[in-house]
């Protein structure tokens, strides 16, 4: 399977699903904060999720439980850019455990992760979406009802095609 990302709408398998994307659309993204979702094919690397507000999900994707303490490196500084930390941390970092719910599950995908390249872009995400699909700072957010959707097809394989 296959998941495409164009024009606001995530389509995989039969479905197409409404989407949020960065607050100043799909593109190329040049920077580290420029609000962009970036175009291009990825793979899905993990899946991250809230135990205490989210059942068991299945799917062949490597699945880790969010702790208190973790977080994603936004600080280009750091040499954890664009990688997993933990609380405390010296550097610029995105909480993952989070009063709201926009991370109770969320996939990581491999833009700017192998080779990482400093202030290129960090912590693109799919993740759940605000109840208004207000835009990201650049990650792509579905409903949760379509997470649970999604994730019952994912497996290890599959791509992202962002345009």
């Amino acid at each position: 399977m296959h998941i495409k990302i164009k024009d606001k709408k995530l389509s995989f398998d039969n479905y197409k699903v409404k989407c949020a994307v960065g607050k100043r659309g799909i593109s190329i993204k040049k920077k580290e904060g420029d609000d962009i979702t970036p175009v291009g094919t990825y793979k899905i690397k993990e899946l991250f999720y809230r135990r205490d507000r989210v059942k068991i999900l299945k799917t062949e994707i490597k699945k880790i439980v969010i702790c208190k303490n973790m977080g994603w490196c936004d600080d280009y500084k750091s040499n954890f850019y664009n990688k997993l930390i933990k609380f405390p941390f010296k550097y610029r970092a995105e909480k993952l455990y989070l009063k709201e719910n926009i991370y109770d599950i969320l996939l990581t995908v491999d833009f700017n992760r192998n080779p990482v390249v400093k202030k290129k872009g960090s912590a693109i995400f799919i993740h759940l979406s605000k109840k208004n699909y207000s835009p990201t700072k650049g990650c792509i957010a579905i409903s949760k009802k379509n997470m649970m959707l999604l994730l019952k097809y994912l497996e290890k394989e599959n791509k992202l095609t962002i345009n």
